[in-house]
C-alpha cells in the first residue's frame, strides 16, 4: 500500500447543502475520486463548537482578516475595516449563525493527497467565482457581494480542510477516535498497487 493512501481530510456538507439536498451529490464526488469514507455523522453543531472549529489555528483569525482585506481591494472596494482581526469578528459571528442554523454532515475522507483534491473537486470559497467542474461551481450562484450586502457568511455549501495540519486538528475536534475506521475496499489495490494484477485469467 502506499504510504500517501493514509491521508485524511475533513468535509463538512453545511445546512444550505442538505436544504438544497445535495448530500449524495457531493458524497459522490469525492467517492468517484476514489477517496474512501472512514467517518460519517450528521449532528446539530453548537455555537461552541463552531467557535472552536474556525479557532483551531491560533493564525486563522489574523489570516482570514487579511485574505479579506486584500480580496474587497482586488475586486476595488475598500474594506469595512483595516483591521483584520475587526474583519474576521464579523466573519466568525456570520460563520455561527450560519453553520448551526441546521444539521450538518462531518464526513473524514482518506487517500492520496486527499486534501489537496477534496479542496480542487470543492472549488474555490466564493461560488462565484469558482470553477466549472467543481461543486461550488456547478451547484452555488452565491457571492461575496451578496453575502456582504446581507450581513451573513456566504453559502459555499461544504467546509474542507485547507492543508493536511489544518485536517489533523479538525478531525479529532468532530471524531473520537473510536468513530473513525479502518477498513479495505476492493478499489485500493488497483488505485494503489504497483503492478495491475489479476485482472486477466
Amino acid at each position: 500500500m502506499n504510504k500517501h493512501s493514509k491521508e485524511r481530510t475533513l468535509v463538512i456538507i453545511k445546512p444550505d447543502g442538505i436544504q438544497r439536498a445535495l448530500i449524495g451529490e457531493i458524497m459522490l464526488r469525492y467517492e468517484r475520486l476514489g477517496l474512501k469514507l472512514v467517518g460519517l455523522k450528521m449532528v446539530v453543531p453548537t455555537v461552541e463548537q463552531i467557535e472552536g472549529h474556525y479557532t483551531l489555528d491560533p493564525n486563522w483569525m489574523r489570516v482570514t482578516g487579511e485574505k479579506t482585506i486584500k480580496s474587497y481591494r482586488d475586486r476595488g472596494l475598500t474594506p469595512p475595516s483595516e483591521d483584520p482581526l475587526a474583519i474576521t469578528e464579523v466573519i466568525l459571528k456570520n460563520l455561527k449563525k450560519y453553520m448551526t442554523a441546521g444539521p450538518v454532515i462531518v464526513m473524514a475522507w482518506e487517500g492520496a493527497h486527499a486534501v489537496e483534491l477534496v479542496r480542487k473537486v470543492t472549488g474555490g470559497t466564493e461560488p462565484r467565482s469558482a470553477q466549472v467542474g467543481t461543486i461550488r461551481g456547478d451547484f452555488v450562484l452565491d457571492s461575496y457581494i451578496m453575502s456582504d450586502q446581507d450581513d451573513r457568511a456566504v453559502r459555499n455549501l461544504i467546509h474542507a480542510s485547507g492543508s493536511v495540519p489544518e485536517a489533523e486538528m479538525e478531525i479529532p475536534h468532530w471524531f473520537k477516535k473510536s468513530e473513525l475506521i479502518d477498513y479495505k475496499v476492493t478499489h485500493e489495490d488497483i488505485i494503489y498497487g504497483k503492478e495491475l494484477e489479476g485482472i486477466l485469467p
